[in-house]
């Protein structure tokens, strides 16, 4: 479960910025609440829509992304986004993991760091969420003990957000599954638009992918991102892409909260 801040841009072709939050703290990005966002921002008249297909600037700790609803009959039907740059931190990292012993996974930055590891290595089933905690907080665990995570241009985005196991899609058309573990042990029921876009430029820094190509990325509950390598970049001397990721989103509901300045609590609490 995501929630989000919305404040003023920063940038000045950016419409609104935004914080994520999560049961750890806040987020440097989130690919699926930035879907989520725009929806609820232009269907709800937040911001105004432009014909069939409104472009929004929206600020992040990571930086600004540009997403693009397209609309029909009023609603919205897929949003796409540009998102940060991303890069191949390292490919063929190696860790010990109690456990597993010597493992093997690959760093990538979406907007988030990411380890990147083959489910069929640990011999990790995708669809048990409760083993899925368990390996995902441990193998995160080692690899923050052992590994240093910078990010070249700011050092406040220089750490391990969660653990992405990669397996066969469900659905034979599609590229592969993403199941991502972050935060507190939370795991994500989308394929993690960060994570996808991490995904992508581990599979160009290999040659998988070139640019203009796009995949189809599914997630625990069988929902999907299309990933695209949009441009080619560099982030402090290190080959990067910019990936457009394309989603959907749906308003649930709309709830009201209130403080009342009397509360002694109405600040917030956390019990663990």
């Amino acid at each position: 479960m995501y929630g989000g801040w919305l404040g003023d841009p920063v940038e000045p072709d950016s419409d609104i910025s935004v914080l994520f939050v999560h049961n750890e703290g806040f987020s440097t990005m989130c690919g699926h609440g930035i879907i989520a966002l725009t929806k609820i921002v232009l269907e709800m008249g937040i911001l105004p829509t432009i014909g069939r297909e409104t472009t929004i600037g929206i600020d992040t700790p990571a930086g600004q992304v540009r997403a693009t609803a397209t609309m029909k009959d009023g609603v919205i039907t897929t949003v796409r986004f540009l998102n940060v740059a991303s890069f191949a931190a390292e490919l063929d990292a190696e860790v010990d993991v109690p456990g597993f012993g010597h493992l093997q996974f690959d760093l990538g930055y979406g907007g988030g760091f990411y380890a990147y590891v083959e489910a069929s290595v640990i011999g990790q089933d995708l669809d048990d969420t409760a083993s899925l905690i368990i390996n995902g907080r441990q193998i995160k665990q080692a690899i923050m003990s052992s590994t240093s995570i910078t990010h070249p241009d700011d050092d406040d985005l220089g750490f391990l957000y969660g653990v992405i196991f990669i397996g066969p899609p469900m659905n034979p058309r599609n590229h592969s599954r993403n199941v991502c573990v972050f935060a507190n042990g939370e795991v994500d029921r989308s394929p993690t638009g960060t994570g996808v876009s991490g995904r992508l430029a581990l599979l160009h820094a290999r040659g998988a992918i070139g640019l203009g190509d796009q995949v189809t990325i599914e997630s625990i509950t069988g929902s999907e991102f299309v990933g695209r390598v949009v441009n080619e970049t560099s982030v402090g001397g290190l080959r990067a892409i910019v990936p457009e990721i394309t989603g959907q989103a749906y308003i649930l509901g709309r709830s009201e909260y209130w403080f009342d300045p009397a509360d002694h609590i109405g600040s917030g609490f956390m019990l663990r």
